[in-house]
């Protein structure tokens, strides 16, 4: 982590404020913080944030403020950053099948690392995982926390088709595909969530900040909460990080 963050420019439009080179919670909480906070202030000008894992891009428009103007105002917005209040965090259950067709990649994962099946899955479901930063297709996941003992690289083709709701490991990182994609993850289970629907307010259920818990079900539990989604009949169960485990 930096001792003061860098003001890094992207062209005529845009800048990243960089916190750290390091993918780690404390930074990752700076990045929320700071904007959460340039949210607030609603600075006449900037077009859109996008926080990542350790750096906020600001997009803004140049006719409206300097880039000069700019980095003065997130420097002041940064000086200030202890005080900022982030809204209290969510723990988001989301059932997954695991393994066979829905996870065609567990046993290989299994193998990789000397254990069984069923210790995969044990440990998969074994944290609450903080959501990094959604990028890559609408609503995709990037969470931290994933045990050691289940680490796995990518995949050396990445499929061209991969289902909607498919949860994979790449590294040190686990997450889920929202939408029908290609990808290069080592895919172990499926949810039968949507996670992202164009035609839902707001059409992304999940959040930067927040954190989830895999719930293992069965097939025929998957095919149950499956239909309830469809009907929209399926209540997320979400719960505050302070209460504890889901």
């Amino acid at each position: 982590m930096y001792n003061e963050p860098k003001y890094l420019i992207a062209g005529d439009k845009a800048i990243t404020v960089e916190f750290g080179n390091e993918i780690k919670e404390e930074i990752n909480k700076l990045v929320r913080s700071m904007s959460y906070a340039i949210n607030n202030k609603n600075i006449e000008g900037i077009v859109e944030i996008i926080p990542t894992y350790r750096s906020i891009s600001i997009q803004y428009n140049p006719l409206i403020i300097s880039i000069e103007e700019l980095i003065d105002k997130l420097k002041e917005i940064h000086s200030n950053i202890d005080k900022v209040q982030l809204p209290p965090t969510k723990v988001i259950q989301i059932p997954t099948v695991y393994g066979g067709e829905y996870g065609p990649d567990i046993e290989f994962i299994a193998q990789h690392n000397n254990i069984s099946v069923e210790e995969v899955i044990k440990l998969h479901t074994s944290v609450d995982y903080l959501i990094y930063m959604l990028g890559f297709t609408p609503g995709f996941t990037y969470l931290g926390g994933l045990p050691k003992e289940i680490e796995t690289p990518r995949l050396k083709t990445p499929r061209t088709k991969i289902p909607a709701g498919s949860t994979g490991i790449a590294g040190k990182q686990t997450g889920i595909y929202p939408i029908q994609s290609p990808g290069g993850w080592q895919l172990i289970g499926r949810t039968p969530l949507k996670l992202y629907d164009p035609k839902r307010n707001p059409p992304i259920i999940l959040n930067a900040g927040d954190y989830l818990r895999f719930v293992p079900i069965d097939e025929r539990e998957y095919k149950e909460v499956l239909k309830l989604v469809e009907e929209n009949k399926y209540e997320i169960s979400i719960k505050d990080k302070e209460q504890g485990r889901c």
